[in-house]
């Protein structure tokens, strides 16, 4: 695997880093089970069931799960499928506010002295990487393996994206508390917290939150994309390469994005589990771009609201950052754990460049951060064939859309990527099924 140690150069459109985060409230919240990677959650609740913030209403199922919290006091009103933006289905809990926000009785921090009483208390908190990611937090310290190198991921490099960069300016306290505590019951040979260098106040109030404390080192990185995706970060930090397959903890590292951490830091203190979730809302249809601190299961059109309103009909509305970013089919579509941002673009925003045949000029595969070959990926998916998709190197694709930014040919090279990682697969689950 080879890897791009310059990656590009996309427009930051920061327009929000120096918008402080508001709360909103919500008068609605749809509440999905599944907002993580694993099996969904399973519902706990009934409708006509009374819940506060921070009601268990669906508990973890399995060990790649994670549980569900109320984000609102209230009553539940439904339960029922919801379609996914992945495609799938799974039950989601409606609850009507009734605008109090009286957080459960039963909430208390809990007690912690050893390193299982830690991993039971991520468990609990229902954190998941809220880079996006969405993998049950307490599973990554759930291992066997020792951990060399924690590397706490503050990149933040996507365009628009400014979340995490108030998580760091406003929440030092919740970040250290929670660096704190794994520091604290693991054994962990070094702390590397790394942010892109055009974050300088981050910089400067992490080295002030954490950079005293012994084993961490505040990391200034050079400000390209993909900077924050984990397999580049840990390369960047560590020079430890993640082969195909492997996770981080494979070659000693634990990732942890700076919200995951904050989360952390916060349910140890308070025991409140983790029922809302800073959101960067922007875009050219956006009349008022800012960041919201948003109960989780609020529907994008009333976040949209919150932020004064659309001035125009989007084009596209994207959950995350336009690099990555998820389309969305309407307003209804709640805000879920792992939403970093919702961007409402305008048709010169998202307009899609008219593509032309493959000039053979070989950017894709020098812009790829893992050296993929995309024309021969391209060529195999047309074709069918199942080897030649994996000898071009799909499974190992991130879909960071490098390649489709700086293709002069406009081709849709990570959608065809996808399309083929689809396949793959299609192809593995019909094996299976013939066994």
């Amino acid at each position: 695997m080879a890897f791009s140690l310059h990656g590009i150069k996309v427009p930051h459109r920061k327009n929000t880093a120096e918008s402080a985060s508001v709360r909103m409230t919500a008068n609605v919240v749809n509440i999905p089970t599944a907002m993580h990677i694993g099996k969904p959650a399973t519902p706990v609740v009934k409708v006509g069931d009374l819940v506060k913030v921070g009601t268990l209403i669906a508990e973890q199922n399995g060990f790649v799960s994670s549980s569900i919290y109320a984000s609102v006091s209230g009553k539940v009103t439904k339960i029922q499928d919801m379609l996914l933006s992945n495609g799938s289905y799974a039950p989601a809990v409606t609850i009507e506010s009734d605008g109090e926000m009286a957080p459960d009785e039963s909430i208390i921090p809990p007690v912690v002295n050893s390193k299982e009483d830690l991993i039971e208390a991520i468990k609990k908190s229902g954190i998941v990487g809220l880079g996006g990611a969405g993998f049950p937090t307490y599973v990554k310290f759930n291992v066997d393996k020792p951990i060399e190198h924690l590397v706490i991921n503050g990149a933040e490099c996507e365009p628009y994206i400014t979340s995490d960069t108030r998580t760091m300016l406003e929440r030092g306290d919740d970040i250290k508390a929670g660096l704190e505590a794994i520091l604290k019951y693991f054994e962990i040979g070094s702390v590397v917290f790394a942010i892109e260098k055009n974050k300088k106040a981050c910089v400067a109030e992490m080295q002030k939150a954490v950079g005293s404390i012994n084993k961490v080192e505040v990391k200034a990185l050079p400000t390209v994309y993909p900077q924050g995706g984990e397999k580049v970060l840990v390369y960047h930090t560590t020079k430890k390469i993640i082969g195909n397959g492997q996770l981080p903890i494979d070659v000693g590292c634990v990732v942890i994005n700076c919200t995951t951490l904050a989360s952390i830091g916060s349910f140890l203190k308070t025991g409140m589990p983790l029922v809302e979730k800073c959101v960067t809302v922007d875009g050219g249809c956006v009349k008022e771009p800012k960041n919201v601190i948003v109960p989780i299961g609020t529907p994008l059109k009333d976040v949209f609201d919150f932020c004064g309103g659309l001035t125009q009909e989007p084009r596209k509305v994207l959950y995350g950052g336009p690099m990555m970013g998820i389309a969305v089919p309407d307003l209804d579509v709640p805000v879920l754990k792992q939403t970093n941002a919702i961007l409402a673009l305008t048709q010169k925003e998202a307009k899609l460049p008219v593509a032309t045949n493959c000039i053979r000029c070989g950017t894709c595969i020098n812009t790829c951060p893992f050296g993929i070959n995309p024309p021969a990926l391209a060529k195999a998916y047309k074709d069918k064939d199942i080897e030649g998709i994996k000898k071009a190197g799909a499974e190992i694709c991130m879909e960071c859309g490098c390649c489709s930014f700086n293709c002069p040919a406009n081709r849709p090279i990570t959608q065809t990527n996808k399309l083929a990682k689809a396949l793959l697969r299609a192809e593995a689950m019909k094996e299976k099924e013939a066994k």
